[in-house]
């Protein structure tokens, strides 16, 4: 089983920037996996935002394109997702999620996922 553990949420004023941080702990098997943010609000369905595969590929939503980056960290299966430029509709609750053979942002080839960190972007 894999775990994820997410951290870096908070609240920002728009026009801020925050850095999430996702990590995979457990049995990874020693394999890259691929990982992506999703975002959820309440009423709303959960949407890709970033993604990246496990050969460094990344794709984005075009909300964010421009605005936001995702890349891999320092340690094996940590994934980083750097947002700048927030504005309100970005406020959610940020999710992560990964697999070993998952696709951009299908939502239903993601065995393993995070409990969330929440972004709140307000004046």
């Amino acid at each position: 089983q894999v775990q994820l553990m997410e951290s870096g949420g908070g609240s920002v004023q728009p026009g801020g920037s925050l850095k999430l941080s996702c990590q995979a702990s457990g049995n990874t098997y020693r394999r890259r996996l691929d990982m992506a943010w999703f975002r959820q609000v309440p009423g709303k369905k959960r949407e890709g935002v970033a993604s990246t595969e496990d050969d460094g590929s990344t794709k984005y939503d075009d909300s964010v394109k421009g605005r936001f980056i995702i890349y891999r960290g320092d340690t094996e299966n940590t994934v980083i997702l750097e947002m700048n430029s927030l504005q309100p509709d970005d406020a959610a609750m940020y999710i992560c999620a990964a697999d070993w053979s998952a696709r951009w942002f299908s939502e239903h080839e993601y065995q393993f996922w995070g409990q969330g960190t929440r972004v709140t972007v307000s004046p």
